[in-house]
């Protein structure tokens, strides 16, 4: 099993997928760290808590298998949670020698060397969730008994930051637990169900003393029975990540070497409404207070209240023992794609300031649903937040995740002074429910009434701006409005009905002196530096659409005297709360 999740992924190479990445990287990330002062960072070891090695052969070449550590940071906060400084981490192989050969996999793990009985990797930087740490390939010493066992002891080491010792063990000979992949239905419908015969079998050279199941799903997909001998964990809506159910199943029983074994009553595999893009991954490890200790991952799991679950032998005998004890094929896995739909609604806001006032501005949008939006293999952006500034105002603060570009959407190259125009990528993915909400500080540099700008949530391609999953277009563009007339709710500053234009307040008269969008208007004190707040699933870059950037603005010729008159000084309520309510 491998033990990369796309976080760890697209840390290592942005946007490719290691196809049994996501369950162990998640899984085996190490039991929970002892508390720790507040302000230091405490970081946990994970792996597979034992490996078994393919006896040394009489002849031949010996058969490797792959050892892999994970790193974990428990931090919650995406944006500020990472520990950006050098780390070291220390591979004790002394407890090995003469059990088995250690190799480091050098593709996977560039920054690591073996001196002596030690290994020694140095990194920087560890983001919140589960990285990679190294990668090994082991093979029985020769000379080695069946039996023979021996443990790497793993430990870290970074100014201002705390790891975790972990040990993984290495054993001659042992079980090879082998699960076997299920031919299920892929195309799919919101409430489709389909049974899940999970089958397994062990291809190695001794018996196993029970097993743990592993299932793993994605927001989209559920399994309705909650086993008593099963416990569940499912991940904290509020993050920014897949939304994944795991539950861990210790099943009871000697599992003999070349036998075949399938659950005596099959899983029900469910589509639920929210279901679009879904991954299924199911494996098995011989079963152990350790493997179920470092497969818990610190994660809070409950025992479900059902019956029992179990697995029978569907066939006995001389199977032949496999060749390849590589935990890699301990999990299968399975893509699902339910013909659904996300209704993503743009908002803006209504602001107001005197010149040279500075004003906070809320905009974004919201996945109405009914499905969630997930990039589980590509890792890609779901979508962009395209925001116009409007004109009088320039931009002193803005969102991390947003960057500046041109009036037409183009790269920027002058990074010091106020953009007219901010693209912000969510995420890869984006849950019902959820979204991008973008907190931008404006300087307002000259007062004009109802100067407007558009905020519209759009796919991340300049030249593909329509979102493929978003039925709704016409909601999908709101405006923030500055200095409006009358002040009232805030309510026409938010998505378009369908049917309509694409965005509400309908372009009028525009006002005078209009500043060049591109030039930095005189006598700021803001800069485009990140500043603000950037929740929901931030993250990422990505490119934008050339849309137009139009400018709606509403002129009253009593509103303009008595702005001019500084009597229109207002605040406006808040579309965003409304929509929170």
């Amino acid at each position: 099993m491998t033990r990369s999740t796309p976080r760890t992924v697209l840390h290592r190479a942005a946007g490719s997928f290691a196809a049994a990445g996501l369950l162990a990287a998640a899984s085996l990330a190490g039991a929970a760290a002892p508390a720790q002062a507040a302000d230091t960072p405490v970081f946990t070891f994970g792996g597979p808590a034992e490996t078994a090695l393919h006896p040394y052969p009489e002849s031949g070449k010996p058969k490797s298998s792959k050892v892999g550590i994970t790193l974990y940071n428990p931090s919650e906060d995406e944006e500020n949670g990472g520990f950006d400084g050098d780390f070291t981490l220390t591979f004790d192989l002394s407890g090995v020698a003469g059990v088995a050969d250690v190799k480091i996999d050098g593709e996977a793990s560039p920054d690591c060397r073996i001196t002596g009985t030690k290994a020694v990797c140095e990194d920087w930087g560890i983001w919140p969730g589960s990285q990679s740490a190294a990668d090994f390939v082991v093979t029985a010493a020769k000379g080695s008994e069946n039996g023979a066992t021996g443990t790497i002891k793993v430990t870290g080491q970074a100014d201002g930051a705390t790891f975790t010792p972990f040990t993984t063990r290495l054993t001659v000979g042992g079980p090879d637990l082998v699960m076997e992949r299920l031919p299920f239905k892929t195309e799919l419908t919101p409430g489709d169900k389909q049974q899940a015969p999970i089958t397994f079998a062990n291809r190695g050279s001794r018996d196993a003393d029970g097993v743990l199941l592993t299932l793993r799903y994605s927001r989209g997909l559920d399994i309705p029975q909650r086993y008593s001998n099963c416990e569940y964990t499912v991940d904290d809506p509020d993050l920014p990540d897949f939304g994944w159910t795991t539950a861990l199943c210790s099943v009871e029983g000697a599992f003999e070497a070349g036998a075949t074994y399938t659950l005596a009553t099959p899983l029900t595999l469910e589509a639920t409404e929210r279901a679009h893009y879904d991954t299924f991954l199911y494996g098995i490890h011989e079963n152990g207070a350790a493997q179920r200790t470092a497969q818990r991952a610190g994660a809070p799991f409950e025992r479900g209240t059902g019956g029992v679950l179990k697995a029978v032998p569907v066939k006995k005998g001389a199977a032949a023992r496999s060749t390849d004890l590589d935990p890699y094929d301990n999990q299968q896995e399975a893509d699902f794609r339910t013909e659904n739909t996300a209704d993503f609604v743009a908002y803006g806001d209504q602001v107001a300031g005197s010149e040279g006032s500075f004003v906070t501005a809320d905009l974004g949008f919201r996945n109405e649903g009914p499905a969630w939006i997930g990039h589980i293999r590509s890792g890609e952006d779901v979508a962009t937040v395209d925001f116009t500034v409007p004109q009088g105002a320039s931009v002193a603060t803005k969102p991390e995740s947003c960057r500046a570009v041109t009036a037409d959407g183009q790269y920027r190259e002058n990074r010091n002074t106020p953009a007219p125009r901010y693209f912000c990528n969510t995420s890869m993915t984006v849950r019902d429910g959820g979204g991008l909400d973008l907190r931008f500080e404006l300087r307002v540099d000259k007062a004009m009434v109802g100067a407007s700008g558009a905020v519209t949530v759009r796919n991340t391609f300049l030249k593909n701006p329509k979102l493929p999953f978003d039925p709704k277009p016409a909601n999908n563009t709101a405006y923030l409005i500055l200095n409006g007339e009358g002040g009232g709710d805030g309510s026409d500053s938010g998505g378009a009905t369908e049917g309509g234009d694409g965005g509400s307040g309908e372009p009028s008269t525009p006002p005078t002196s209009a500043p060049d969008p591109e030039e930095s208007p005189s006598g700021t004190s803001g800069s485009s530096t990140s500043g603000g707040s950037s929740s929901g699933t931030a993250g990422g870059s990505g490119g934008g659409l050339a849309s137009t950037g139009s400018v709606a603005l509403i002129a009253s010729g009593t509103a303009a005297a008595a702005l001019a008159a500084g009597l229109v000084l207002f605040t406006a309520a808040r579309r965003r709360a409304a929509r929170h309510t």
